[in-house]
């Protein structure tokens, strides 16, 4: 087995990681001359250069990048390898997470999942929809991306649209519609598309990727076009379309998990109208080759357990 320098792998990472010779000095206790030696004498080895300097900014080369990519995996699995025989597995986990789905489900139930793991010390990264999948990221994510075979991914969440309001808008909505409290209490009551098109409608953009896309596609999937003559008011994210809602600014298509909280059930009004299936399912998703590490399957189970007491996952 020819193996290079080992103990330069560790200082490649840091600096790799921290983009920096000096802060990888910091972190290894050690001098820069002393990473400057160990780097150097890697490049030499690998015959390749590893990282280029561009004014004051380190960066790695295209080389660089690839070598960490398949190394920095392999001293993690080291690591945990050394722990478990040590019989200290560290409680410390990065879960990479959308940040709606964070903020507003997840982060609200936190405390249940310190109550029940104490010693899980579980640390957030947000992320865009469509993650890196890596261990260099995080070790679990929370996503809607099946990007890599060597994940696991077991569904959360599979995404319904729905339309809802304030409640004060919508008594407003209901006097505009000649309802009277009969009719608005009436549990079989389905608003037309017709009738939601007379107010105004609050889209969030970046859910189909393009002004009034999600609207479009819910009064499609109704059978129906969005009409020429509807008042769209443009966000870019879910959350502020829901504020505008709740500040009685119109009518907005929201999701599940966005209204999982008691205080936003009583502060917002689920209109009796169409559900449309987005098609996103949200995953959690981990290294298959971890799937038996402690804190990854305590994680795991927790998330599935939240998922279905809160409405989000049909009983397995």
């Amino acid at each position: 087995m020819t193996l290079p320098p080992l103990r330069a792998l560790p200082v490649f990472e840091a600096v790799a990681r921290l983009n920096s010779f000096s802060g990888a000095a910091r972190e290894l206790n050690v001098s820069q001359s002393a990473i400057s030696h160990q780097i150097q004498g890697l490049e030499r080895y690998l015959g390749e250069a590893l990282f280029l300097r561009q004014g004051r900014r380190l960066v790695l080369t295209d080389q660089g990048r690839a070598y960490r990519d398949q190394i920095s995996s392999a001293l993690q699995q080291i690591e945990r390898a050394s722990e478990d025989l040590l019989g200290r597995e560290t409680a410390r986990l990065r879960l990479a997470v959308l940040s709606s789905f964070a903020v507003r489900w997840l982060i609200p139930r936190l405390p249940s999942l310190q109550s029940r793991y104490p010693d899980l010390d579980v640390a957030l990264e947000m992320t865009g929809e469509a993650p890196e999948l890596s261990d260099r990221v995080a070790d679990c994510f929370i996503t809607i991306s099946r990007s890599s075979r060597a994940f696991t991914y077991d569904l959360l969440y599979e995404e319904r649209l729905f339309p809802i309001c304030s409640p004060a808008y919508w008594e407003r909505m209901a006097d505009a519609l000649g309802l009277d409290r009969e009719e608005r209490r009436n549990p079989d009551l389905v608003l037309t598309t017709a009738q939601i098109a007379r107010f105004p409608l609050l889209s969030t953009t970046n859910i189909y990727g393009r002004p009034a896309g999600d609207w479009e596609a819910w009064f499609r999937d109704s059978g129906d076009a969005l009409p020429g003559s509807a008042r769209i008011q443009h966000f870019s994210h879910m959350l502020m379309a829901l504020e505008a809602a709740r500040f009685h600014q119109g009518i907005a298509l929201t999701n599940d998990y966005m209204l999982s909280q008691q205080d936003d059930r009583e502060s917002f009004v689920r209109l009796p109208g169409h559900v449309l299936i987005t098609g996103d399912r949200f995953y959690i998703a981990h290294k298959t080759s971890r799937r038996n590490e402690s804190t990854v399957r305590r994680l795991r189970h927790w998330l599935i357990q939240e998922a279905t007491a809160s409405g989000l996952m049909s009983p397995q």
